[in-house]
C-alpha cells in the first residue's frame, strides 16, 4: 500500500528544521502572504506547483524534497546511521570558580555543538536529496 507525502506537513517540517517563523516564511513570499495563510498551507496534502516553488525559493530546499520527503524513511535512515550520541552530552561537567573563563569556555562548548549539529544537519540533507533523487 503505498504511502500518501504530505506536502503541507513537509513545508513545516523543514521551516521548523530551518527555524523559520510562519510570519517570516511569509514575509519572505511578499505581501499576499500572513502568518494564517501559511499555517493553511501546512495543512495541505498537496500544494499548486507555483506555491511550492516560491516556497521552495524562499526556504532554499528543492521542490522535490516537499514532493517526496517520507518521514519514516528518514527515521529509518537516522535510527540506522545515527549511533553515538554521547558526542553531544558531555556527562561529566567541570566547574571553574573563575566565572569569565566559565563562561568563555562554555561560549566554546556552544559552539562546537553547533557545528556538530550543523553538520550532522548537512549530511542529513545530503542522505535525503539522495532519497528524493531516487
Amino acid at each position: 500500500m503505498e504511502q500518501k507525502i504530505h506536502q503541507g506537513r513537509n513545508v513545516k517540517r523543514f521551516r521548523e528544521m530551518l527555524g523559520i517563523k510562519q510570519e517570516a516564511l511569509a514575509f519572505d513570499l511578499g505581501n499576499d502572504w500572513n502568518q494564517k495563510k501559511i499555517s493553511m498551507l501546512e495543512q495541505k496534502d498537496i500544494i499548486e506547483d507555483d506555491i511550492l516553488d516560491q516556497i521552495s525559493n524562499a526556504l532554499k530546499i528543492p521542490v522535490e524534497a516537499f514532493q517526496n520527503f517520507d518521514e519514516d524513511q528518514a527515521i529509518n535512515i537516522i535510527s540506522n546511521t545515527f549511533h553515538d550520541t554521547q558526542g553531544l552530552i558531555n556527562y561529566n561537567p567541570t566547574f571553574n570558580n573563575n566565572s569569565i573563563e566559565k563562561l568563555i569556555q562554555l561560549h566554546e562548548e556552544k559552539i562546537a555543538l553547533y557545528e556538530r549539529m550543523l553538520k550532522e544537519k548537512d549530511e542529513m540533507m545530503a542522505r535525503l536529496e539522495k532519497l528524493i533523487a531516487k
